[in-house]
């Protein structure tokens, strides 16, 4: 099973749109046991479980699957494993029973169980219920709420969620080199940064960049 050190610091690069970009882009990225990639959500809605074997034959370290599973955990799962992926997330608001088959079938597996707080307005609502904690609890701030003033990523739960369970903490949303170094001051192990095509309105790494320096700087950067 892959180990997150609660002690380091993580950068995760989400890939949303096709496989071919994928293949251009992931190339550049140097490897690293601080870097993780991302099979975003809509990037899996494209290509299926055949992008995530794509992405698994380009990439050594830890995959994440972001299927944000609503129900239906432990299928989920076992199909995202099957298909090469280390972790996989699911969504906090789902029903507890789906949380609990979720982690426990990640613990079989050995996957990292993520938990996407999207939406929650209060974590520990979520994860004070749960037979077993996950591996790590994703802060997000969703695409639709990045231009949305006073809308930010929720940073007041890292230490309330930090005295009940040592777990990674991640934060999503809009982040990039600014937002990172305050997600780390905040107490957050992973950053993620999504991979943005030049025009679209979210913030991130450009897909016309040099992706692989980028990537170095935020490593640099949340160090």
């Amino acid at each position: 099973m892959p180990i997150l050190d609660t002690h380091e610091r993580y950068l995760q690069i989400a890939f949303n749109y096709d496989l071919s970009l994928a293949r251009r882009i992931l190339p550049q990225i140097t490897p690293s046991n601080r870097i993780l990639i991302e099979a975003g959500t809509p990037f899996i809605k494209r290509e299926g479980m055949h992008g995530i074997r794509s992405l698994r034959a380009m990439w050594p370290g830890i995959i994440v699957a972001d299927m944000k599973t609503t129900d239906g955990g432990a299928q989920e799962v076992r199909m995202a494993r099957s298909a090469g992926a280390n972790a996989i997330t699911v969504l906090g608001g789902s029903p507890s029973e789906t949380l609990d088959a979720f982690i426990a079938q990640c613990e079989q597996f050995k996957m990292l169980s993520m938990i996407d707080l999207l939406g929650v307005d209060d974590p520990l609502d979520v994860l004070r219920p749960l037979n077993t904690p996950p591996d790590v609890a994703v802060l997000h701030r969703g695409r639709d709420e990045e231009s949305t003033l006073g809308k930010v990523i929720e940073y007041r739960h890292v230490k309330r969620m930090r005295s009940k369970h040592d777990f990674v903490i991640s934060a999503a949303g809009g982040v990039d080199l600014r937002e990172s170094r305050s997600a780390i001051f905040n107490g957050a192990n992973i950053v993620v940064v999504n991979l943005v095509r030049p025009g679209d309105p979210w913030q991130g790494i450009s897909t016309d960049s040099d992706v692989g320096a980028i990537a170095r700087e935020f490593l640099e950067t949340i160090s």
